[in-house]
């Protein structure tokens, strides 16, 4: 019964990790691509607003 209190722990992890790189991957592309790149060029467009006017000039 040592075996399987053993080998318990490192059978979750992986299958935990598994999932966890499964849902990334589906979760790549598709329609969702479009939203999220609309949610980061919405954030970028904030943050450059935000900036001061000498910093803009400076890059």
């Amino acid at each position: 019964m040592d075996y399987v209190s053993a080998l318990l722990p490192p059978v979750v992890m992986a299958v935990l990790f598994i999932s966890v790189i499964r849902v990334i991957v589906k979760t790549q592309g598709g329609a969702n691509k479009t939203k999220e790149d609309a949610v980061v060029d919405a954030a970028l467009a904030r943050a450059e607003g935000a900036r001061p006017e000498s910093a803009r000039s400076d890059a």
